[in-house]
């Protein structure tokens, strides 16, 4: 039987496959100094980009890494994501 290979960009380690991924989500924006009430509404979240491999992710977190060891199961670039920031997540294609 021949593999069918994937055409999204991803790792495997230790067996495991991780895929790469686009994050788009949003961050909270805060501001200490003073501002009227005009100033104030227009303030919103800014809007962020993650490039990472999805580490985990099920319906209250998404787990990312952006590093990791070839030889070892060990991850850097570590992030943890609420679900409910996370506007879209979109794997990347090779």
């Amino acid at each position: 039987m021949v593999k069918k290979k994937s055409k999204f960009r991803s790792i495997l380690i230790n067996k495991k496959r991780y895929y790469f991924c686009k994050i788009t989500w949003l961050d909270i924006l805060g501001d200490s100094g003073h501002a009227d009430a005009n100033e104030f509404n227009e303030m919103k979240p800014a809007e962020m980009i993650t490039h990472a491999y999805i580490f985990y992710n099920d319906s209250k977190l998404v787990k990312t890494f952006a590093s990791y060891d070839l030889h070892f199961e060990s991850f850097s670039d570590r992030n943890v994501f609420p679900k409910g920031c996370i506007k879209k997540i979109e794997k990347i294609t090779l």
